[in-house]
């Protein structure tokens, strides 16, 4: 079986390609849609990283901040690690 990883920045064109594929009957896993099923409102894994990081990353909504996680995790490789440990299991 092929397998076949797409990566690129914004608006680099991966979604069109992942359309393409699937319209040729390639099976797609789209890790971003996964990755916001992981910290959706009221998951373990956004309870997880609420308790790591704190209630602050959480919108008036109670979803994640994504953007102020990512200002956090992207700054401390630690941390960026912890919510690895959180996210990718």
């Amino acid at each position: 079986m092929l397998r076949v990883g797409l990566t690129g920045g914004i608006g680099a064109g991966k979604s069109a390609v992942a359309r393409m594929l699937a319209g040729h009957g390639a099976v797609v896993i789209d890790a971003d849609a996964i990755a916001r099923e992981v910290v959706a409102v009221g998951t373990p894994g956004l309870l997880a990283v609420v308790a790591e990081f704190g209630p602050h990353l959480l919108r008036a909504d109670g979803s994640l901040d994504r953007e102020a996680l990512g200002a956090v995790v992207f700054a401390d490789s630690a941390a960026r690690r912890r919510l690895e440990a959180i996210t990718h299991p």
